[in-house]
């Protein structure tokens, strides 16, 4: 599908708190758009909870809840089961969270979620940073990245969260990124149309967290992939299946841009460049990207 032909409808309306350049925004659009005027999201505090605007006021025209931080996927289970006893099986649950409630603070709830087999799609927007209180580091942060609490840059790699559920053995799960809105779109529309818990990551580069002026959000989002420091791909019922770029890249028809070729433009890795380059760690973060493909094509081809 291509971007034109994306539905008109906008459940993402004028009004919203964000950031310029904000990844989450992009997404946000796409999955309204995606999922349909029918859908519930529940959201614990994260960047979104500011993004929706000020009480009385919202930017979101759909039934909404704010939960606390750890509990997005218990909130989400709670309505799931509310609607279903009800007899409501058309509405679609959708908990909405960034990497810190996801990776970190809402990781118990979401896997108690993905054991209960509960029917609801589970978003998470990964910035990698806990950035709505700070910019500190997460779970997601990749190594050598500064923030607020790594100030000489995070000295451990990121969690794999992709393959931490994929050890659930859910019906759906995916990686996409908000560069490849059409891909965004299609994923979200596969997981509403299959019953039980699904889960949706969005890479979502963030302009004053990464440190990179906020008309490059796109490109960030971009070069990840081409980097090969994100992958687009997803799993159904445990088959794995690699999208677009990242298909190509893992059969070896194209050749991954060095990740240089990306770190160098975010501020939050400039101490690797200044005030002269850290060949050691730039070298162990493409060896770590080495180490995650050369294990994605021993498990996935």
């Amino acid at each position: 599908m291509a971007i034109k032909d994306l539905p008109v409808e906008e459940c993402y309306i004028p009004g919203c708190a964000a950031c310029p350049g904000c990844p989450a925004t992009m997404a946000l659009r796409v999955v309204y758009k995606a999922l349909g005027r029918n859908t519930v999201k529940i959201i614990p505090a994260c960047c979104t909870a500011v993004i929706e605007s000020l009480h009385p006021h919202t930017s979101f025209d759909i039934p909404t809840m704010n939960i606390a931080f750890e509990a997005a996927a218990a909130g989400a289970s709670g309505v799931e089961a509310g609607f279903r006893m009800q007899g409501k099986t058309d509405i679609t649950v959708v908990a909405w969270a960034g990497d810190g409630g996801t990776y970190d603070i809402g990781i118990q709830a979401l896997s108690g979620a993905l054991e209960r087999n509960t029917n609801f799609i589970y978003i998470c927007y990964n910035n990698e940073i806990y950035s709505n209180t700070g910019i500190q580091r997460s779970g997601a942060t990749p190594y050598g990245a500064w923030t607020t609490t790594t100030v000489t840059g995070k000295t451990e790699f990121r969690k794999e969260m992709g393959e931490i559920i994929q050890a659930h053995h859910i019906p759906y799960a995916a990686q996409t990124c908000i560069a490849y809105p059409e891909d965004l779109f299609k994923k979200l529309q596969k997981a509403k149309s299959i019953h039980g818990p699904k889960y949706v990551e969005i890479m979502a580069p963030c302009p004053p967290g990464w440190r990179f002026p906020m008309e490059k959000t796109v490109e960030m989002g971009t070069m990840a992939v081409e980097t090969g420091a994100w992958a687009l791909y997803e799993v159904e019922n445990d088959k794995v299946t690699f999208n677009g770029r990242s298909k190509l890249i893992l059969e070896g028809k194209i050749e991954r841009k060095p990740i240089e070729d990306w770190i160098k433009y975010q501020g939050r890795f400039r101490h690797l460049f200044k005030p002269k380059k850290d060949i050691k760690r730039i070298k162990a973060i493409e060896d770590h990207i080495d180490q995650m493909w050369e294990r994605y094509r021993k498990c996935y081809q």
